[in-house]
C-alpha cells in the first residue's frame, strides 16, 4: 500500500477546509438546513402581531437576530470547511437539529420556554467550537481561528443563560447585551489576549457559494411572507376586500424580489470575486442582509394584519408594521447596493420618504389603503430602476476599497 508523503498527506490527516480547487456550489445538505428557518421565520412574524406593542416588536427583532446569527455563522462554516466532508455533514446536522429545537421554543421564548431558547442557542455555537478545535488540531493557524471564535460565545453564553432564568424586561436586557457580543465580535473579527484578531489570510470568501447562500436566505424570507399570505387568505377569503389584500400581499412580494435582484442581487458573486478585499464582505453581508430580512419579515407580519382585518381605522402600531417592513428593507437594499457599486440609487431614499410622507395619512384610512400604498411605493421604486437601466450597457460592480 503506497504512502502519502509529507507534502500529501492521507486525506483522512488532512484538516476539513475548503480545497481552494474544489466545486463551490451549494450542497443539498445545506439546502435542507435551511428548512428549518421556513417555520422560524413564520412563527416569528406571526409572533409580532399577536397583542402587537413596541415590546412585542423588540421580542420579535431578539428572536429573529438570534435565529440569523446561527444561519449565518454556519453559512460561513460551510464556506471556510470541506461541506463534503463526514465531519462537516455531521457538524451542519447537529446544527439544524438545535436550529429546530430552538424554532419550537419561539412562541413561549419570553415566557416559560426562554431557558430552552437561550441554552440550545449558546450549545449551537459552543458545540460547533468544542467539536471544530481538535477536529482541526493539525492545523494550528485554523484552530487558533476556531478558538478565539469559541472564547466570544462561551462568553456571551453568561447573559444568554443568565436571561432564561429572569423573566420580563431583564430577559430582554439580558439577551440584547449577549447578541450585542456576539454582533460585535464577528465585526472585530474575535479579538483575544494572545491570539489577537482573525488574521486577513483567514477572511477570504467564496464570492460563487457565499452569495448563493444569502441569495437562498432571502428567498426563504419571501416564502415566509407567501406563506402567511395563503395561510391567512384561506381564513378570511369571503370578501372582495379580502381578495384585494391577497392581491396587494402578492403583488409586494414580487416587487420585493424584483428590488432585490435588480442589478445588485445579479452581480453579487462578481462584486466580491472582483473586490481588492473579498474579506470586506465577509464583515458586511450578514448585518446587510439582516436588515432586509427583518424588512420581509416585517412585511410578512403586516400583511396578517391586513388580511385579518382589511377595513377600519389603521392602528399606528398596524402602520409602523405595514410601512415599517418595506422601509426597512430599503434600508437594507441601500447597503446591499453600495456593498456591490459604492452608491445608492436615488429611488431607495425616495422610497423611504414616500413611505414617512404617506404615515401620518393613513391612520385615518383602512388598512388595506395602507398596505396598497407600500406596494405603489415599492412599485415606483421598481419603475425608477428600471428606467436608470433601460438602453444603458450593463453596469459592472464597483465594491468599494
Amino acid at each position: 500500500m503506497p504512502f502519502a508523503s509529507p507534502e500529501q498527506p492521507a486525506k483522512r490527516d488532512r484538516p476539513p477546509v475548503r480545497d481552494p480547487e474544489s466545486p463551490r456550489r451549494v450542497t443539498l445538505l445545506e439546502l435542507f438546513f435551511d428548512l428549518v428557518y421556513v417555520v422560524a421565520l413564520a412563527l416569528v412574524s406571526r409572533g409580532m402581531v399577536v397583542d402587537l406593542n413596541w415590546e412585542r416588536a423588540l421580542q420579535a427583532l431578539l428572536i429573529l437576530m438570534a435565529l440569523w446569527w446561527t444561519w449565518a455563522i454556519t453559512t460561513l462554516v460551510t464556506d471556510m470547511y470541506d461541506p463534503e466532508r463526514t465531519e462537516i455533514k455531521l457538524l451542519i446536522a447537529a446544527v439544524m437539529f438545535g436550529a429546530l429545537l430552538m424554532t419550537t421554543a419561539i412562541p413561549e421564548a419570553f415566557a416559560s420556554r426562554g431557558l430552552v431558547f437561550a441554552a440550545t442557542y449558546v450549545a449551537i455555537h459552543l458545540g460547533r467550537g468544542l467539536f471544530l478545535i481538535p477536529t482541526v488540531r493539525h492545523h494550528r493557524q485554523t484552530q487558533r481561528r476556531a478558538a478565539r471564535i469559541f472564547t466570544w460565545f462561551a462568553v456571551s453564553a453568561v447573559p444568554w443563560i443568565a436571561g432564561g432564568f429572569v423573566h420580563g424586561h431583564a430577559r430582554e436586557a439580558l439577551w440584547a447585551l449577549a447578541l450585542a457580543l456576539d454582533y460585535v465580535g464577528f465585526r472585530l473579527m474575535y479579538p483575544v489576549p494572545g491570539l489577537g484578531v482573525v488574521p486577513e489570510a483567514q477572511r477570504n470568501v467564496t464570492a460563487e457559494h457565499l452569495s448563493e447562500r444569502y441569495q437562498q436566505f432571502f428567498i426563504i424570507a419571501l416564502g415566509d411572507a407567501i406563506l402567511t399570505t395563503g395561510t391567512m387568505f384561506s381564513i378570511y377569503h369571503s370578501e372582495a376586500e379580502s381578495i384585494g389584500a391577497f392581491t396587494v400581499a402578492f403583488v409586494t412580494t414580487l416587487l420585493l424580489w424584483r428590488i432585490y435582484v435588480h442589478k445588485s442581487g445579479e452581480l453579487l458573486p462578481h462584486a466580491i470575486s472582483s473586490s481588492k478585499q473579498p474579506s470586506r464582505f465577509l464583515n458586511t453581508a450578514p448585518y446587510t442582509h439582516l436588515l432586509i430580512v427583518a424588512g420581509v419579515v416585517t412585511t410578512a407580519a403586516g400583511f396578517d394584519l391586513v388580511l385579518h382585518e382589511p377595513t377600519g381605522h389603521t392602528p399606528p402600531a398596524w402602520v409602523a408594521v405595514i410601512l415599517g417592513g418595506p422601509a426597512l428593507f430599503l434600508v437594507g437594499r441601500s447597503f446591499f447596493e453600495y456593498e456591490v457599486f459604492s452608491r445608492v440609487s436615488l429611488s431607495r431614499p425616495g422610497g423611504l420618504l414616500a413611505l414617512l410622507t404617506i404615515a401620518p395619512f393613513v391612520l385615518f384610512l383602512p388598512p388595506l389603503v395602507a398596505a396598497t400604498g407600500a406596494m405603489l411605493v415599492l412599485a415606483g421604486v421598481a419603475i425608477a430602476d428600471y428606467r436608470r437601466s433601460r438602453g444603458r450597457p450593463p453596469e459592472s460592480p464597483h465594491p468599494p476599497h
